[in-house]
């Protein structure tokens, strides 16, 4: 959540790369927008509202001066308002400041500081920041300094970036449990939360681990940890390219990354030698644990049923925020596989640290460097690239991609390891399907409730879709087991609701059909996901997305995913929404 830009350049003005690179980061957070650049004098210029419409109204991109920091808001203490928005400034305005994260102890230190005489000007927690290291300044101490030592007053995750007029040639960051990243260009330096913001200018990324800080000046970077001590830092590689991050002709990012599934995972599958070599090596484990959030969460679902199912070994799906009440429940036999897009997310990273104390654990991510992936004892790669659409779709499906080659080289299943590599083709098939899915879209529009019903492995892709309506239309959408309709939710359908139906071939086909029945009977209007050799289906079904009938149902949450994301981007579309910025959401959730 929020997005943080730093940058140092050499030969050209600071704001307009600023906001370039923050506008790669409007998925973190689009309550507000600021950029603060810094000279002879700190120059802000920050407003609430989405970038282009800030830009629009106060020419953001004017702002003197060859470095500077921006930030993008997604609000947490504060309202999205002009006074609330980044950067943040001391009294006098010779401090600026920018912050994703909570301050847990703003409320003490904010009175504190009150009753010292400091003036404050927003409702945010991140306003203590630069008061506190003008407190620090001005009894001797240098920016950094002042900085280091505010770290020690205050408590909870932050990502800073700070710029003093006093010191006009420097930019601090500091890290603690949310995402900071330098970036090493050819005499320009940056900081960022995430790397897409500033891979037009370089690739050369160094990941910062929590309680450590760096220094940018125009002659380097320097990292230390919070207590001064120097840290050696190595750089990585990122192959993400620009092109990755921008929409390729596409009208929004979300249908982008929809048609880049097919690929995404036909990479993803390259990972199968060496998730071989991992398992190979693993120690009898008597039982699996997912934890994840959202999206992950119901990845996780589909691991749940390829292990207990293929696998035989009892299997757990927590929610990361609430993994601390079974936590006392591991043991090294456990086998605790944690999955994160980002490999930052707040409550995943504190479920992480607390398994790796007793249990073997496992991070399936996206992210290379990431924090999930240098804190646990196991890694596979997702191998999406990058992801800037708020709701998730190549990231999910690689994740499952990720899940079956586990769960399949752990089984011992060569036959579906076999198939699995034909699973690009069949995504292929189900995108030729969007402009039905599209006539659709416009027919149902206007729905206030949605029901999402499938069985066994097509249960939690039924949850996925529904997960997918409300994220991104706003219609309310619920996800069922179809066998559950009968204890109580059926109550609830009327010919005012539509369901979805995922039933392909397989052994719960035919109880699904009668659940079919059911709805019919209570006037449901039926929108069918199944085999295009299934007559029954349908004649059952009021609409009906066919997928071959070759693919087997153990690997259908892969392909039967996507016409429930098409379906749901085009809702959006149809009824005036954004879908890469939808309400209330952000991409990454780095705070609890």
């Amino acid at each position: 959540m929020c997005g943080i830009v730093a940058c140092i350049l050499k030969d050209k003005d600071a704001a307009p790369v600023l906001l370039s690179c923050v506008k790669r980061l409007e998925y973190r957070g689009y309550d507000s927008v600021g950029i603060a650049t810094s000279s002879k004098n700190i120059e802000i210029k920050k407003d609430e509202g989405k970038i282009d419409d800030v830009q629009k109204r106060l020419e953001l991109t004017d702002l003197p001066g060859k470095m500077g920091i921006a930030h993008v808001r997604w609000a947490t203490h504060g309202l999205p308002t002009k006074e609330n928005a980044h950067p943040h400034t001391d009294c006098k305005k010779r401090i600026a400041v920018v912050h994703n994260g909570i301050i847990e102890n703003y409320r003490e230190l904010k009175d504190q500081l009150i009753r010292e005489g400091h003036e404050f000007r927003s409702e945010t927690d991140t306003e203590v920041i630069p008061h506190l290291i003008e407190k620090y300044m001005a009894t001797g101490s240098d920016l950094e300094e002042a900085t280091r030592l505010t770290t020690h007053d205050i408590k909870g995750s932050y990502a800073i970036a700070v710029i003093s007029a006093d010191e006009p040639d420097k930019i601090i960051g500091v890290r603690k449990e949310s995402p900071l990243i330098v970036g090493k260009g050819e005499d320009e330096y940056f900081l960022a939360s995430d790397a897409p913001a500033i891979l037009k200018h370089t690739n050369r990324i160094i990941y910062l681990n929590d309680n450590e800080m760096v220094l940018l000046t125009g002659e380097g970077i320097t990292v230390k940890d919070v207590d001064g001590n120097p840290i050696e830092k190595e750089i990585d590689l990122i192959d993400w390219t620009p092109d990755m991050a921008e929409k390729g002709g596409y009208d929004h990012f979300m249908l982008k990354e929809i048609h880049e599934q097919p690929d995404a995972v036909k990479k993803t599958l390259m990972e199968l030698q060496d998730i071989k070599e991992m398992v190979e090596n693993f120690p009898k484990f008597n039982r699996i644990c997912f934890v994840a959030c959202g999206t992950s969460y119901h990845a996780s679902l589909v691991g749940k049923y390829l292990f207990e199912g293929l696998v035989g070994i009892p299997t757990d799906v927590l929610l990361a925020s609430e993994f601390e009440f079974s936590a006392g429940a591991l043991d090294e036999k456990t086998l605790a596989i944690f999955i994160s897009q980002s490999g930052e997310t707040a409550d995943t990273l504190r479920a992480l640290r607390m398994a790796n104390e007793t249990a073997q654990t496992l991070a399936i991510v996206n992210v290379l460097g990431s924090t999930a992936t240098r804190e646990a004892d196991h890694v596979i790669y997702t191998r999406a690239g990058p992801e800037i659409g708020v709701a998730a779709t190549k990231t999910y499906v690689s994740q499952l991609t990720c899940i079956c080659l586990l769960a399949l080289s752990m089984a011992g299943e060569e036959k579906l390891l076999e198939d699995i590599q034909h699973v690009p083709d069949h995504m292929k098939l189900a995108l030729e399907a969007e402009d039905q899915i599209r006539e659709i879209a416009k027919k149902y529009k206007d729905a206030e409730d949605f029901f999402f019903i499938g069985r066994g492995y097509s249960y939690p892709t039924a949850m996925e879709g529904a997960l997918k309506l409300k994220e991104i239309t706003y219609i309310h959408g619920e996800g069922y087991a179809a066998g559950e309709l009968k204890h109580g939710p059926l109550a609830l359908i009327d010919d005012d609701v539509p369901v979805v139906a995922v039933v392909p071939p397989g052994d719960s086909h035919d109880k699904t059909l009668g659940n079919l029945q059911e709805v019919k009977a209570r006037g449901a209007s039926v929108i069918a996901l199944g085999s295009s050799d299934d007559e029954v289906l349908k004649s059952e079904a009021h609409e009906m997305i066919e997928f071959s009938g070759e693919l087997n149902e153990v690997l259908s949450p892969i392909v039967y995913v996507v016409p429930l994301q098409l379906l749901s981007y085009h809702m959006s579309v149809e009824r005036g929404i954004d879908p890469d910025k939808p309400k209330n959401l952000a991409k990454c959730v780095t705070v609890e």
